[in-house]
């Protein structure tokens, strides 16, 4: 279903087209997926497509968009992001449109060569021996969210400082075991952030990109497309380059609970922006956080 395209942000788009290209007029406008932000695919009049995102309501007060935007660059230099032409302060952007461009879904990140890419690009960014200087403090950011959701008494979880206990202990059996190496990491790699064009893969969406442990990106990006264990499997091992240890087991599943515990502190300080989608998607991730909880415990 097409997604409706708001009034007012054909204002805010001309503009954006205007500091681009000199021009503000186009033939062809349509509205394109995203949780927060409103992205739109904008055809110019010579035929060339661009993709311009507006901003959605309150994410000032979650994203840092001058961090976004160094991480994007470093994307784009990898060449694992389309063409950036234009980053506004604001998080206003335009960039290429990705040519026959699909949008990739559960069921095609499930298929062994999407899976593959996925492996290859990861390995690729997280081995760029660069350093953003972005951070991406998981249990810092949780704090904030927390905030937010204080502040706006959006009701909390009866048993969440049981299971955030459990977490950080979890946390402290991984770091003692690990030395964790910061690297630069997308964060977000839901399947709606991944997409083929002529054959190749794109990661898209920067937002919450910054330094972290590469095991979250894998983690996560199981999480989003649903992996089972065969494709956990086929994913851990093209990324790891072998077959996954128990401690690399470990810090799988231990990153798919910071994943969960993460995003549901963001869904819920999204409630009073986006209502009760929101508060229904941080209720599944929750649930799905203390399932994972109890599969680390029998490793």
């Amino acid at each position: 279903m097409a997604r409706e395209i708001l009034a007012e942000d054909i204002p805010k788009i001309k503009r954006l087209l205007s500091v681009v290209f000199g021009k503000e007029e186009f033939t062809d406008i349509s509205r394109m997926g995203g949780l927060t932000n409103h992205t739109y695919k904008v055809t110019m009049s010579d035929g060339k497509e661009y993709v311009v995102r507006i901003p959605g309501e309150g994410t000032e007060e979650m994203i840092v968009r001058s961090d976004e935007k160094i991480s994007t660059k470093l994307a784009c230099d990898l060449n694992i992001d389309a063409e950036m032409l234009y980053f506004g302060n604001d998080g206003s952007k335009v960039t290429k449109y990705i040519p026959n461009a699909i949008t990739m879904s559960t069921e095609h990140l499930r298929k062994e060569k999407h899976i593959l890419q996925v492996a290859e690009i990861f390995k690729e960014l997280h081995s760029c021996n660069v350093d953003t200087g972005v951070s991406f403090e998981v249990f810092e950011m949780a704090t904030g969210y927390e905030k937010i959701i204080c502040d706006n008494n959006v009701s909390m979880f009866e048993d969440y400082k049981e299971k955030k206990a459990e977490v950080m202990q979890i946390k402290c059996e991984i770091d003692s075991a690990i030395n964790i190496k910061k690297v630069p990491c997308h964060n977000d790699p839901l399947c709606e952030n991944w997409v083929e064009g002529n054959g190749k893969m794109y990661l898209i969406d920067w937002e919450y990109a910054g330094m972290n442990d590469g095991m979250w990106d894998i983690a996560d990006v199981s999480i989003e497309a649903g992996f089972d264990e065969e494709c956990d499997l086929k994913l851990l091992t093209a990324y790891l380059g072998h077959t996954p240890d128990i401690i690399d087991r470990k810090n799988f599943l231990a990153n798919k609970i910071y994943v969960d515990f993460l995003w549901t502190l963001w869904a819920k300080a999204r409630v009073p922006y986006d209502g009760q989608p929101m508060e229904v998607w941080a209720q599944e991730r929750y649930a799905r956080l203390k399932g994972f909880i109890e599969d680390y415990k029998k490793l």
